[in-house]
């Protein structure tokens, strides 16, 4: 996904379509059915180590224009991100969207050259 941040053009296609595919086996194999979490009702380290999507992948998609996580396509992933960023511990830590924007914004002019979107 963060190939996807920092290209443009063909490059950032064709890491489109790996950060679809990756949330393709999350969705399918990761998640169970009924699970609320990866390892089922409660948080563990694959939430953790996979929390960087509930917050930065939305940031991302923001950023760069191009929606990947569409509900249709992955409600067990919509469903696991609203029950993670819902857990206090991880809502109380959070970093502030807003920021993360105008930081990710930023950062992202300044790794492309200017005559790229």
């Amino acid at each position: 996904m963060w190939v996807v941040y920092r290209t443009s053009g063909e490059e950032q296609e064709k890491a489109i379509e790996d950060t679809l595919e990756m949330l393709k086996v999350m969705e399918e194999d990761g998640l169970g059915r009924d699970n609320k979490f990866f390892g089922g009702d409660n948080i563990g380290i694959v939430d953790i180590a996979f929390g960087q999507i509930a917050q930065w992948l939305g940031v991302i998609e923001e950023v760069v224009g191009v929606k990947m996580l569409e509900a249709h396509k992955f409600p067990r992933l919509h469903a696991w991100i609203k029950n993670f960023k819902e857990a206090p511990v991880i809502k109380e830590n959070l970093p502030d969207r807003d920021e993360m924007l105008v930081s990710f914004k930023r950062r992202r002019e300044m790794l492309l050259p200017s005559s790229q979107d």
